[in-house]
């Protein structure tokens, strides 16, 4: 799970794994909260299930899926690092969002709870932290701790469609193929398509898969000013040590200046995402 490369990507949680401190994964949320709750909404899950929110970070999903579930459902999540998991039960405690939740920290490749315990199991951002091994461990997992018939609904970053205006149409490009070239995250944050043939590969029925682009026009929302210039600075960080465009140097100016290109009057980024939605199979 932690590469030597996560150092360089910044915002790390007690874990040392990048982007995963709370300040920066809220911002995040903020910025794209409209069509991340919507690709929650298309996972269906159903009122008064029991539902296991894997990777919750410091809580941001826990309000919209208790609006899915309702008051008879139930939530369970679960995070690696334990001041995120700590900050999500603060936040239950100080604004109940209508069912139980218990939140715990723990490992998503290794699951602490019994066999057939949920209804559902949701994974938002968390399993491009986890190499093609842990993959296969969580999958493993997640099938062994839902019920047969039960929903296993995936969201993760797609970053091949990661791309900024004005500028250079390739540049974003040019980094992941240059850095995926290694095994470790920039690796990882191109494997969301692939999520489909390793869900079949586990055992999971049903599987549907769809991505979405997630585009931010100028004047950019403050979180998504703020978030991604955060995130081109780590990456041009990065793309400076090896050897890329010397263009990533106008990504180095803080979210303020004029001359960062997302503050331009026809300032764009993107992301892409992907859902990949499977059933859970009856035991063999």
């Amino acid at each position: 799970m932690l590469t030597e490369d996560h150092r360089a990507w910044g915002h790390t949680a007690s874990t040392g794994l990048g982007f995963t401190h709370h300040a920066i994964v809220d911002t995040h949320f903020r910025a794209c909260r409209d069509p991340y709750l919507d690709l929650l909404r298309q996972a269906g899950l159903q009122p008064g299930w029991h539902v296991l929110d894997a990777g919750c970070g410091p809580g941001d999903f826990l309000p919209a899926i208790a609006g899915h579930i309702g008051p008879r459902g139930r939530i369970t999540a679960l995070d690696l690092a334990p001041e995120n998991a700590a900050l999500a039960a603060e936040r239950v405690s100080a604004a109940p969002p209508g069912c139980p939740v218990d939140v715990r920290q723990g490992s998503v490749t290794d699951l602490p709870h019994p066999d057939d315990t949920f209804d559902a199991v949701w994974c938002s951002n968390t399993v491009q932290y986890l190499d093609d091994t842990q993959l296969d461990r969580f999958l493993a997992e997640a099938i062994r701790v839902t019920r047969p018939g039960g929903l296993l609904a995936i969201k993760d970053l797609d970053a091949h469609l990661i791309t900024l205006r004005p500028g250079d149409p390739y540049l974003f490009q040019d980094f992941f193929r240059t850095a995926g070239r290694t095994p470790g995250y920039a690796r990882q944050l191109l494997r969301s398509r692939e999520l489909y043939r390793r869900m079949r590969r586990a055992g999971l029925t049903d599987v549907r898969q769809r991505t979405v682009l997630i585009e931010h026009h100028a004047p950019l929302s403050p979180d998504a000013l703020d978030f991604y210039t955060q995130a081109c600075d780590r990456l041009a960080r990065q793309a400076e040590q090896l050897g890329l465009s010397q263009e990533w140097q106008r990504l180095r100016h803080d979210k303020d200046s004029p001359q960062h290109p997302l503050n331009h009057p026809d300032g764009y980024i993107s992301e892409g995402n992907v859902l990949a939605l499977a059933t859970v199979p009856p035991a063999p």
